[in-house]
């Protein structure tokens, strides 16, 4: 089963500005880390479904562009959004 709507809420409270804000930037980088570390402990025992692992290389350069455009626009929350999220790089 995929993220729960009290996950998804607690999330976006905890990134977001408030319980409504799911457009922010760190928002959506943390909701597709929470989906990519599903999909990575789903395919870790189902290792021949190539239609997940198609979805979580979609899902992980999703993350990726998010991620660029937030290091253009604002060097220090994407420091503080990987260092939170304990993403390397």
């Amino acid at each position: 089963m995929g993220i729960t709507k009290e996950e998804k809420l607690e999330i976006i409270k905890r990134f977001g500005k408030n319980e409504k804000d799911s457009g922010r930037t760190e928002v959506q980088v943390a909701l597709l880390t929470r989906r990519i570390i599903h999909l990575t402990e789903h395919l870790k025992t189902h290792r021949k479904d190539h239609h997940s692992r198609r979805g979580l290389l979609k899902l992980v350069g999703q993350r990726r562009r998010l991620l660029n455009y937030l290091a253009k626009k604002d060097i220090q929350r994407y420091r503080n959004l990987i260092k939170e999220l304990g993403l390397r790089r």
